[in-house]
């Protein structure tokens, strides 16, 4: 870890609940969540770096609508963690121009300069070894969201092997014109903020993970601040 790192836990709220007729109706919906196997996953988060969403957008950008309000919670099967910390990572450009590749498992998600790993202009990515097969069911991203920025062809792809050629899956694509050349993706491009993109991986198994991007509005080059992966060990 590096100095300075700190983690921000997503601020709680207080309910109280008096003895109404909702209450069956509490307990029914925490029965319908127990019997489903499935829980709050719990996310680490940074501290904002910025406020509000830029209404400039940048020609032929395909950008998806802005959401209103707080991120919905993300529902993981009971058990699920966070499998990516200190784990193994290797990177198209093996000489960055900012940072250390290591940083993108480190746990320091902030928005500091020292925080992040900057690569080559172009299509480069960042790949995770696991170290064995687990169940995928969230994937986590922050490019660099000290400013805000749109990144171009982003891409996760999972695989069984470090080269990926075994049993390739593409759990993310938002490169709507195949730039990357790594097929062409419905998902709308984002702005970048310190909540991240959170990633639905419907229980993918694979030991690597593989993130690909092109750029960004900002400039050519790509960064990674944090990527987390969680899910549970594969049967």
């Amino acid at each position: 870890m590096r100095p300075g790192r700190t983690v921000t836990s997503i601020v709680g709220f207080a309910a109280a609940v008096f003895l109404t007729t909702a209450r069956p109706a509490i307990a029914q919906e925490k029965s319908s969540e127990d019997k489903k196997g499935k829980a709050v996953l719990k996310l680490k988060l940074p501290r904002p770096a910025f406020k509000g969403t830029p209404k400039h957008v940048p020609p032929g950008t395909n950008l998806e609508k802005p959401r209103k309000g707080p991120r919905p919670k993300f529902m993981a099967p009971k058990g699920t963690k966070l499998l990516s910390h200190g784990m193994p990572v290797k990177a198209s450009d093996d000489d960055p121009i900012i940072g250390e590749i290591g940083f993108v498992t480190d746990g320091d998600r902030e928005a500091n300069e020292g925080s992040y790993v900057e690569l080559g202009p172009g299509v480069q990515w960042v790949q995770i070894d696991l170290k064995k097969k687990h169940a995928i069911h969230a994937v986590l991203i922050w490019h660099y969201h000290a400013s805000a920025r749109i990144y171009h062809d982003v891409v996760v792809q999972v695989a069984d092997d470090a080269d990926f050629i075994s049993n390739v899956r593409t759990v993310y694509n938002n490169d709507h014109d195949n730039s990357a050349g790594l097929g062409l993706g419905e998902a709308k491009e984002y702005w970048e903020t310190y909540e991240g993109r959170l990633l639905d991986a419907k229980g993918v198994v694979a030991r690597y993970v593989r993130l690909t991007s092109n750029g960004s509005t900002a400039d050519d080059q790509n960064h990674y601040t944090e990527v987390d992966v969680y899910g549970i060990p594969a049967r």
